[in-house]
């Protein structure tokens, strides 16, 4: 049987890179993102191109009502989810703690830590059922210490680091495995939507170095897991070779 894949945030970025190397490797795909546009052209892309079968659901993870009304009456043939990637994810801003935009640290806040934990709550249980399953959480170097103008992001991905460490734990005496891939410097339009649209400023992110794409990150996710089932690779921090810690780069 064709193993099933969950990807939310499937439509640019880490996202979209993870559902093409998925497709790739013969899965089929359940794709999420908010814009039907977009997954819809995804969906009928990898289609044509790999010949598996692709279900766009469009979503907000945000919206628990939703994500639950629209996971819980899948089609029976795309109940036997595998593996669950949470990647939807984002940042806006680079303002100092005292001075955020508090509508936007809410919806990065409930995007990155509440979204993942519904889509946590609806899709988990079904593999404990099944008594197999991979959860592979979309965390950051931003994860392991705070940077200039970062504060909320980089607490949203610490969260991340520790829902996945405590999940591994509630799991531990089941077949599931769960993996934490932290990258670092990616390019991707992570960086366009955190200065609010200013590709110039996005741009300057990488001036310099030779930052991640997205596709490295997915050869990532996909190594994890494309793993032997008894062999659990917890956590993956990905940089660019010029970078050391989230602050600390080297540029030419």
């Amino acid at each position: 049987m064709t193993k099933i894949v969950l990807i939310t945030g499937s439509t640019s970025g880490i996202g979209e890179a993870c559902a093409r190397k998925f497709a790739s490797e013969g899965y089929n795909l359940i794709l999420n993102g908010r814009k039907n546009p977009l997954l819809n052209s995804l969906a009928k892309d990898l289609i044509k191109t790999y010949k598996i079968n692709v279900l766009p659901l469009a979503f907000d993870v945000r919206d628990q009502h939703k994500v639950s009304e629209i996971l819980s009456s899948l089609p029976e043939e795309w109940r036997d989810i595998e593996i669950l990637i949470n990647n939807a994810g984002l940042v806006i801003g680079v303002d100092k703690e005292f001075n955020v935009n508090l509508e936007e640290s809410d919806i990065v806040i409930d995007t990155n830590i509440k979204g993942l934990l519904t889509m946590t709550r609806c899709i988990v249980p079904g593999m404990l059922k099944r008594g197999k399953g991979h959860i592979i959480n979309i965390g950051s170097v931003a994860g392991e210490a705070a940077y200039p103008g970062g504060s909320v992001y980089c607490a949203t991905k610490a969260a991340v680091q520790l829902l996945s460490d405590g999940l591994r734990i509630d799991l531990v005496d089941t077949p599931l495995r769960v993996t934490n891939v932290k990258p670092g410097m990616a390019e991707t339009h992570f960086s366009i939507t955190r200065f609010r649209g200013d590709k110039a400023k996005a741009d300057e992110v990488y001036k310099g170095l030779q930052p991640l794409t997205a596709k490295d990150i997915s050869e990532s996710v996909y190594f994890a897991a494309s793993a032997p089932p008894h062999v659990q690779i917890a956590d993956i921090l990905i940089l660019p070779t010029n970078q050391a810690t989230g602050s600390i780069v080297h540029r030419e």
